[in-house]
């Protein structure tokens, strides 16, 4: 059994990369193929943690905490499995390295989103002036697109990463091994999205950390994203009362 499985998917052919290139694969699949589908999954998630007393306790740091650091580790290694290609010679142009191209481009897209979503606002981060003014707690037409773009930038990044992972291991002639440990991987993190999203945890971002009270200009919006969690100012409890 183990024998089969150290065997390259493809017998016809070799697995023989140098140090350069195997260390580049383990960068990005750890990246793409590991951290960053997790930290979608905590943001998407975990706005509001298990045991919570939403709404009377409000904004947690930990999706947000979680996101931006997993984040930027996925930007290192990113960065460092891209320099190893680099360094190594010129990287042929394939299918590979084009969709590669592109998933870096993505990143540096979704990193110049984060540096000017702009200012957060609201009761517990107030303007200088002493206002509650804020991008996001009103809810701007900024905000608004930089919540758009940056969620369906990073879902569509992380789609072609994938994409780039598959064609680096056949391009690669992987073990049987790394395929069964990614699919298996993958799969597992499909199962989690599916039941996670199917239990109403995905919330509004903007409700997980200002509340429902109709006071905040935000709650009198529609929601940017699809299929998220809204909740009336109901003192019964947490209703559903739109799906977007």
């Amino acid at each position: 059994m183990w024998e089969w499985l150290t065997l390259p998917i493809d017998h016809s052919r070799t697995h023989d990369v140098g140090l350069a290139v195997s260390w580049h694969g383990r960068a990005m699949v750890i990246a793409w193929g590991v951290l960053a589908p997790l930290a979608v999954i905590v943001a998407r998630f975990f706005k509001i943690l298990p045991g919570q007393n939403w709404p009377k306790k409000r904004d947690s740091k930990f999706w947000w905490r979680f996101h931006w650091m997993g984040q930027l580790v996925v930007f290192l290694l990113a960065i460092i499995g891209l320099f190893l290609v680099l360094a190594n010679g010129a990287a042929p142009v394939n299918d590979h390295s084009l969709i590669g191209y592109a998933v870096i481009f993505g990143l540096i897209v979704q990193v110049t989103f984060g540096l000017f979503r702009g200012s957060k606002g609201g009761p517990t981060e107030s303007s200088k002036d002493g206002s509650l003014r804020g991008y996001h707690y009103d809810m701007t037409p900024r905000r608004r697109a930089f919540e758009a773009l940056h969620k369906s930038t990073g879902y569509g990044v992380i789609v072609l990463a994938v994409v780039a992972i598959l064609l680096g291991l056949w391009s690669a002639n992987a073990p049987v091994w790394m395929w069964l440990a990614l699919g298996v991987w993958w799969f597992v993190l499909i199962l989690v999205f599916l039941k996670m999203q199917s239990r109403g945890m995905a919330v509004d971002t903007y409700q997980a950390i200002w509340g429902v009270d109709p006071s905040h200009p935000g709650n009198t919006m529609p929601h940017p994203g699809w299929w998220v969690r809204r909740s009336s100012n109901d003192p019964k409890g947490d209703k559903i009362v739109r799906r977007n």
